[in-house]
């Protein structure tokens, strides 16, 4: 099991794990790298250096190509029967901002260039959908659906976990590494820093590889109880979902309830 998460300290503990519970957690889901496309590439300093001031998940896979089926994979532990990048769909699967909102805890999504709350087009200039797995569940309201705009930065104000999805531009999609690892030091490295004394994790994943590999991708921990360093447990998309639903003490959902999550031990 993977062990990236020390002891709990003041900030509590998740239900029967000993592991903490952060107040605040943010996904960032980048596009199309590889593990050796990033670590150790020049072009993402920032990444690199998130990295080494937390937890490399060096053994980390993604499950599928294309991309959809892997953000519905971390979003509700199965890619519900889609296999391709078709839009739109509707869906009614427990995910996990249903269950968060059922714990009377809050989730949010930001979504860059997305134009308005609760926008349902399939895109709109480098914002597309099928990056943007809550939209397509008819048991979340509207409200949960938000512009990258929108992202508190009183940090105390976020949700309980929030995801956030970069545009094509950048996000490694259309855009080059380095103006992604720039967007993602400027647009949230100030979590970073903040969450690393205020009882809070910032989890930097992918959706898949580039398609030249094994589908082996980055996975970047960063928080104040984060245990620095290289971790080679295998995991995937739906270890990372039954990390994020045991923290709270959630159900695990569909495939997630067959694997270890990240962060136990």
């Amino acid at each position: 099991m993977l062990a990236v998460l020390l002891a709990a300290g003041c900030g509590g503990s998740s239900a029967g794990s000993g592991l903490p519970r952060p107040d605040h957690i943010v996904v960032v889901i980048e596009e199309d790298q590889s593990y050796d496309g990033i670590i150790g590439n020049a072009d993402a300093p920032y990444l690199n250096r998130l990295a080494r001031r937390g937890a490399s998940l060096t053994q980390y896979y993604a499950l599928t190509h294309p991309s959809q089926p892997n953000y519905l994979a971390l979003f509700s532990g199965s890619f519900l029967g889609v296999d391709d990048d078709s839009c739109p769909h509707r869906l009614t699967s427990r995910n996990l901002g249903s269950q968060l909102l059922q714990a009377h805890l809050t989730f949010a999504g930001y979504a860059q260039s997305l134009p308005r709350v609760g926008f349902t087009g399939c895109a709109d200039g480098p914002y597309v959908r099928r990056h943007n797995p809550w939209v397509n569940f008819d048991n979340l309201p509207a409200s949960v659906n938000r512009p990258w705009t929108d992202f508190p930065r009183d940090y105390t104000r976020l949700p309980t976990i929030a995801f956030v999805v970069p545009d094509l531009e950048h996000d490694m999609h259309d855009g080059n590494v380095r103006r992604a690892d720039d967007w993602l030091r400027d647009g949230l490295g100030g979590y970073a820093e903040w969450a690393m004394t205020h009882n809070s994790l910032l989890v930097v994943t992918w959706d898949e590889d580039d398609s030249r590999g094994p589908n082996h991708i980055p996975t970047i921990l960063a928080g104040e109880h984060v245990r620095r360093g290289d971790d080679d447990q295998p995991n995937n998309q739906f270890g990372l979902l039954r990390m994020l639903l045991d923290t709270y003490g959630l159900k695990a959902l569909h495939h997630s309830a067959d694997v270890e999550p990240v962060d136990a031990g």
